[in-house]
């Protein structure tokens, strides 16, 4: 195993100038200057503490070997272990690792968990993977890592292109490694090895009540709103069904192919996720379709990107007509996109208060492994809707009180948490 150094942006470089890393440093920046903490603390938090590179081999079902590059970025665990997920995507590398490291920080301190901020994955595309050489790939990965992970180290959780399934293969494979069942070792897993209920819904359900919670501050009625969800997976499909279910009229979804629309609302419930029926949107009867880029500057009251990142850009941005835009996919915005919304009137929710709620129960599924309880469907998600409006108050008011977008404010609530911590905790000599 090899621990590569932290790699610098070039922000100098168009290409860069919407990474994970180059964005979450940016953000972190500007924060920064709204909040009373030392130079230091902001320096030490650009830079994660470790990123590790490894290589993963792969005996194929033909008997030929190929191997595979895996990282695991750890940012920052001045509040408790390193905490985020395990994607599987052609394009990981240690900058993205290293940006969504750096998010999950954030997301953890503004949720007021005990976690710091860890994302990884291997370079792999899994649609080209068998579900056996799927299973051989992550146990193989989970012995890579066994030496950076743990319960009480990094916890981590599925990603893109991984899922319960595979949490349960990178357990059994680290447990099998330890000598003992530890099923605090990851999240996400399924219900009957430890895993939580409500966890695979939770950044849907979290992103529902983000938006919610926004239309009420903006004096709209849910009955009234019009909403559109770019992305059918996970989140987005459970963003909108929860939404529908509150009275709200989800007038267009989209996956990978294209979006269905219907001005007078869709029957969201009839609608398979992607997990139910990949891409199976574009096959629902609508008045209407349109392609992906065309869904986001639908005329809506209420935006939800839940797909992938780096949607809503500087070349689209004065074409963006919802008033308010929750972010169900991660760093779905990029910096100059959410500077011209800004200035726009647009109100924009960040990800890491919007899609909280997968960490967040990921955090309630590491209390049951450790305290050996299980908690009822009902239970996590009576905690999620608390966490999620007491995070929701601590932002608002500090978007009251200092004029600040929703974003800033989120940031300025996880940057005093951690600057807290650190300055209480010092810095070792």
């Amino acid at each position: 195993m090899t621990t590569t150094p932290p790699q610098q942006d070039d922000e100098s470089g168009e290409s860069d100038l919407d990474s994970a890393l180059v964005t979450a440093r940016r953000q972190l920046e500007r924060a920064a200057a709204h909040v009373d903490v030392d130079d230091g603390v902001v320096e030490r938090l650009k830079h994660p503490t470790r990123v590790e590179q490894v290589s993963v081999p792969l005996e194929r079902d033909d008997g030929s070997v190929d191997v595979f590059t895996g990282y695991r970025a750890q940012h920052d665990d001045v509040r408790g272990p390193y905490k985020g997920g395990l994607r599987y995507h052609p394009e990981v590398n240690a900058d993205e690792c290293t940006g969504l490291s750096m998010w999950m920080t954030w997301k953890c301190a503004v949720m007021d968990l005990p976690f710091g901020g860890g994302k990884g994955g291997i370079s792999v595309n899994p649609k080209s993977l068998s579900n056996d050489e799927k299973e051989r790939l992550t146990r193989r990965f989970a012995e890579e890592l066994r030496y950076v992970i743990g319960p009480t180290r990094d916890v981590p959780a599925p990603d893109m292109g991984t899922d319960a399934q595979t949490m349960a293969w990178f357990m059994d494979a680290y447990s099998m490694q330890q000598g003992e069942t530890i099923p605090g070792v990851v999240t996400g897993k399924p219900p009957v090895i430890g895993g939580s209920y409500g966890r695979q819904e939770a950044p849907g359900r979290s992103t529902a009540i983000a938006a919610r919670e926004a239309i009420d501050y903006y004096d709209k009625h849910l009955e009234e709103t019009t909403v559109a969800v770019q992305g059918f997976g996970s989140v987005g499909a459970n963003a909108a069904r929860l939404l529908e279910e509150w009275g709200a009229n989800v007038v267009s979804v989209s996956d990978v192919n294209g979006a269905i629309y219907d001005p007078d609302g869709l029957d969201i419930g009839a609608i398979p996720t992607h997990e139910e029926e990949p891409e199976a949107v574009l096959e629902q009867d609508a008045p209407e379709t349109l392609s992906n880029e065309e869904i986001l500057e639908l005329d809506v009251d209420v935006l939800i990107p839940a797909a992938i990142g780096n949607v809503i850009t500087a070349d689209n941005a004065d074409d963006i007509a919802a008033d308010i835009v929750v972010e169900g996919a991660n760093g779905p915005t990029t910096f100059a996109a959410d500077t011209i919304l800004e200035e726009r009137g647009v109100h924009v929710i960040p990800d890491i208060l919007a899609n909280a709620g997968g960490v967040t129960v990921s955090y309630f599924e590491w209390l049951q492994d450790i305290n050996r309880r299980k908690w009822s469907l009902e239970e996590v998600n009576k905690e999620l809707e608390s966490k999620m409006l007491d995070a929701w108050k601590e932002v608002r008011t500090e978007v009251e009180e200092k004029e600040l977008s929703w974003r800033d404010a989120a940031y300025v609530v996880a940057l005093s948490r951690i600057a807290e911590a650190k300055a209480t905790r010092g810095l070792w000599p």
